[in-house]
């Protein structure tokens, strides 16, 4: 009898599940995360529902940085024109909340292709800037346009519903959260196995060399961030019927560089790396958090510098990461589940 997995048409060995037992483990996970809710305690949940949240933003700026190449310094207020434009639909347009969490996504998407043109002409530390401007033009519309935005006084966000139910707690909304990350996490992972998500990797290794096997730069690299900013108007929409107010507080510089973080910690350029990234870095304040109430019952006045060393951490972190792990946490996933695989021989 044949040992080892054999394929002998090219639809099989393009699958994404190659065998039954990693079907059967995904089957396993999926019933897992419909008990979820009821098995772990709310602080659990809450944290979860944050981490799908920046699981989905983080696939978006991979998207664009990790796959295409064009680094961008603006994902945080892509995320903000997605929570205030689906808000708004909601509010002065009276658009159903699923309708309303599309159509933010699409506007998201017009918005980022408009500050994508730069990128048809500029590349490396000029791109920065430009996404960099864009971020900062935002962020001044959110805080000045207050008959639209409401200002730094925060806009009101409807809660989300669908056909009459009310996404009114974490154990209901854990369930919408999980929905769309999934379809997001299977677009995206789907996405690069056609001809556009192999043109975004050809124009990110060698773009001259992609233009001149016929790939159009100025086509995939706008649809290389009009599909980015998708993925942000979503999540900004999600993330506003999360927390049901919205501010240009939320949406700082600084949100943009956490995003970049997190694929740098989870891998450039890979999927499960977005989602490694993402539940790592959200779980960083929880673990300093942590740490602080633990030698605070020690050293009192030890609590306040430990909580506001997290900025120095998240820096150190990253080095760390560049230095050791360039490939993130995805490539160590990788290595371990190929060593077990392979134990006890050693090639």
């Amino acid at each position: 009898m044949p040992t080892g997995l054999f394929h002998t048409k090219y639809r099989t060995d393009e699958r994404i599940f190659q065998t039954l037992w990693v079907r059967a483990w995904l089957v396993i996970f999926f019933i897992l995360m419909l008990i979820y809710p009821f098995i772990v305690s709310k602080a659990l949940l809450s944290f979860t529902n944050v981490a799908l949240i920046f699981i989905l933003g983080s696939i978006g700026v991979n998207l664009l940085t990790g796959f295409a190449g064009q680094i961008t310094f603006a994902h945080g207020a892509f995320i903000g024109v997605g929570a205030y434009s689906s808000a708004l639909f909601m509010i002065h347009f009276k658009i159903p909340f699923l309708l309303s969490m599309v159509l933010a996504g699409f506007f998201t998407s017009f918005v980022g292709m408009i500050f994508g043109l730069p990128s048809l002409r500029v590349k490396g530390f000029y791109l920065i800037l430009a996404t960099m401007a864009a971020q900062l033009i935002i962020e001044w519309c959110m805080y000045n346009l207050d008959f639209i935005t409401q200002g730094s006084t925060g806009l009101i966000v409807p809660k989300a519903s669908i056909m009459g139910f009310v996404f009114d707690s974490d154990r209901k909304y854990f369930y919408l959260l999980f929905a769309v990350v999934t379809l997001g996490v299977t677009f995206a992972r789907n996405l690069f196995r056609t001809r556009v998500g192999r043109a975004f990797i050809a124009i990110r290794d060698r773009d001259i060399a992609a233009e001149l096997l016929g790939v159009n730069l100025w086509k995939y690299k706008l649809m290389a961030f009009g599909l980015s900013t998708f993925y942000a108007g979503i999540t900004g929409s999600l993330w506003g019927h999360y927390v049901g107010i919205i501010s240009p507080e939320h949406f700082p510089l600084w949100l943009s560089l956490y995003y970049l973080g997190i694929i740098i910690v989870g891998g450039l350029g890979s999927i499960l790396g977005s989602i490694f990234g993402a539940i790592f870095m959200t779980a960083l304040p929880e673990i300093l958090r942590i740490t602080a109430s633990y030698f605070g019952r020690i050293y009192p006045g030890i609590i306040g510098a430990i909580t506001g060393l997290q900025e120095a951490v998240f820096g150190l972190i990253i080095i760390a990461f560049l230095i050791f792990e360039p490939d993130g946490l995805a490539e160590r996933w990788r290595t371990i589940k190929a060593y077990w695989k392979l134990w006890p021989f050693s090639y």
